[in-house]
């Protein structure tokens, strides 16, 4: 996001490459530098290695290095191909999507970026894969990528001229009765967790822990992200007001290191390295390998509420904004609500929130006040789609067959022959599955805001807003108003520390269908999605004027963010540069918009400063 700039750090943006650079005069970097080098290699350039070398590395994993070519790549000259066919077939479906080494989940960003497949892919089975494939890159100066679920809305899961680690098929979920990390045992209380490897997405950990198992861990609200990559950026998932984030949960990671080491990382052993993997990006400290995260007692119910309502004027949308931010304050405002509001340019209000702990009498005893108010000004408000309030088993909350049977068109099914039974994502996500980004921005709005005396700021702010572009509140992505614990858990982590007093995360996106290169009728209107930019541009800094130093959730934010820094870390980020100098201080992790990055061109290929 283009966010006002965070005052005190945002003022200082212009040293960041001095003050936050690796080894630089800072008083906190002591240890003796080790060699420099100051360019990384393209193919056809001299250090590129030789057929020879790939064809050792080749036989160092296992046989499981692949030459990437896009499957759009033959439509050219092979349009009727079956490859050709079957990727066009099936670009609406996540799950092909991220079977796909040379594709991504998003097609990329207007002006920003656009999804190409690295040169070669290790396909990982093994934390040995890994390892061989971090040596190769440092000892070769080869670009490096790091790719699991492959949902960066930033571009980072792929890049042209590098190398892939791809971790797709090191997916394995263990549970643990009684977890304690290694080197915590006598200072650490044992507890229920579950062990999941660094390919798997979030439907293969819920399917095991909370579908088989009737126990909770926190993750995305998306079935089909990564695992490592939600966790290393924060991690939100509808349930996070009563649980917390995912980082927050984060128990212990197994992680390979630029270095080539194998380290365990924990509160008792290399806790600096913990830390910052809890929130601080993913792709920029390491290739974690395994997490393991904490898991909880599954409540018996979830719900959800859908609804929406349009206002007949401006003035009655304005009044439509305070009842309903009023209503959320008073009466969501908890850890028994999570998800979001959508406040539209076209005067609508849409409802896509969810309950945990609450039965759907509760849920409907709470929202009846808002309805019965909604429903005695007929002549100012039409009820676009009936408010529907209905609950179901939490154990069944994340269970194919059943919502197939129970609900559906809720939940879409991977159809491709052989494809597990319980894979299937949100029927509501499927727009974003290969999409081409035109905008997106992301702030915090604190807590502050729906005090009685603010509220009307945020009123008119919001209403201003959605004069420009259309805002979603999503309440879970931010702890403000969760419990105590949650919140102090929370405090342990290196996301930005305003996510912990937010109410919600305010969100503007848009985008269009996809548009990989190489794609037959691939044409993104590029002067619409200039314009869609613009529009979220002048909406979010509209908003803005009532939190002008809010900063923004990174797996969520603009591509072009100036401040991105203090945007994403806040006072954070100087720790964050420490831990990243401590075990990477070549830079051999990469990452646009990621600790370190400021030392490097946007591409990640020259050295700017040596810092």
């Amino acid at each position: 996001m283009k966010r006002r700039n965070v005052l005190k750090i945002a003022l200082a943006a212009p040293l960041l490459p001095l003050v936050w650079s690796w080894g630089g005069a800072s008083a906190w970097v002591t240890a003796p530098r080790a060699p420099r080098w100051h360019s990384r290699v393209r193919p056809g350039e001299p250090g590129w290695p030789s057929a020879a070398q790939w064809q050792r590395l080749q036989q160092d994993v296992g046989g499981r290095l692949l030459k990437l070519e896009s499957p759009f790549a033959s439509c050219a000259t092979a349009p009727t191909s079956v490859v050709c066919d079957e990727a066009l077939q099936r670009l609406k479906n996540p799950f092909y999507l991220g079977d796909q080494p040379a594709l991504t989940q998003s097609s990329g960003w207007v002006d920003a970026w656009t999804s190409q497949p690295s040169v070669y892919a290790v396909v990982a089975s093994n934390v040995a894969d890994v390892v061989a494939a971090v040596n190769f890159a440092r000892t070769h100066h080869l670009r490096l990528v790091v790719k699991g679920g492959g949902h960066s809305y930033q571009g980072t899961s792929d890049a042209p001229d590098s190398l892939l680690v791809w971790t797709r098929h090191m997916h394995q979920v263990s549970l643990h009765d009684t977890f304690v990390g290694q080197g915590c045992a006598g200072t650490q209380a044992p507890h229920p967790a579950v062990s999941i490897g660094a390919g798997a997405m979030w439907i293969d950990a819920y399917a095991e822990v909370t579908t088989r198992a009737g126990r909770y861990v926190q993750g995305g609200g998306c079935t089909t992200v990564g695992v490592a990559g939600l966790v290393q950026s924060g991690g939100f998932g509808s349930f996070s007001k009563n649980f917390g984030s995912a980082a927050a949960g984060l128990l212990e990671a197994e992680i390979v290191t630029a270095d080539g080491q194998v380290r365990i990382a924990n509160a008792c052993t290399n806790p600096d390295l913990f830390w910052g993997l809890k929130g601080g990006g993913g792709g920029s400290l390491g290739v974690i390998t395994r997490l393991t995260l904490r898991t909880y007692e599954l409540p018996d119910t979830f719900g959800a509420t859908f609804g929406k309502v349009k206002a007949t004027s401006d003035a009655a949308f304005r009044e439509l904004i305070a009842h309903t931010l009023a209503f959320y304050h008073q009466h969501l405002f908890n850890p028994h609500w999570g998800e979001q509001i959508r406040f539209g340019a076209s005067n609508t209000v849409e409802f896509y929130m969810v309950f945990q702990g609450l039965n759907a009498a509760q849920a409907q005893s709470t929202w009846q006040p808002y309805l019965d108010w909604i429903a005695s000004r007929q002549h100012d408000y039409s009820v676009e789609a009936p408010v529907q309030i209905f609950e179901l088993p939490a154990r069944h909350f994340w269970d194919a067959e059943f919502l197939l049977k129970h609900a559906p068109g809720v939940a879409i099914t991977d159809d491709r022959a052989g494809a597990p039974k319980d894979h299937y994502f949100w029927a509501g996500d499927q727009a974003q599955t290969g999409q081409f980004l035109h905008g997106y921005k992301s702030a915090w709005l604190p807590a502050s805001l729906l005090q009685h005396d603010q509220q009307a700021r945020l009123v008119d702010a919001m209403f201003a807003a959605t004069r420009h572009w259309g805002c979603s509140l999503h309440f879970n992505k931010g702890l403000g108003g969760a419990a105590t614990e949650t919140v102090a858990a929370a405090r342990d982590t290196a996301t930005h520390p305003g996510m912990l007093d937010a109410f919600a995360l305010a969100i503007m996106g848009a985008e269009g269908p996809p548009a990989f290169a190489g794609m037959p009728g691939a044409r993104p209107d590029l002067v619409a999605a200039r314009k869609d930019a613009a529009g979220i541009g002048r909406a979010m800094a509209t908003l803005l004027k009532v939190a002008p130093s809010a900063g923004s959730y990174v797996s969520e934010s603009d591509y072009f963010e100036p401040a991105w820094q203090a945007a994403f870390w806040g006072a954070n980020y100087p720790r964050l540069a420490k831990v990243k100098h401590k075990y990477d201080p070549n830079g051999l992790f990469f990452v646009h918009h990621g600790v370190g990055s400021e030392a490097w061109s946007a591409d990640g290929f020259t050295r700017l400063h040596d810092g």
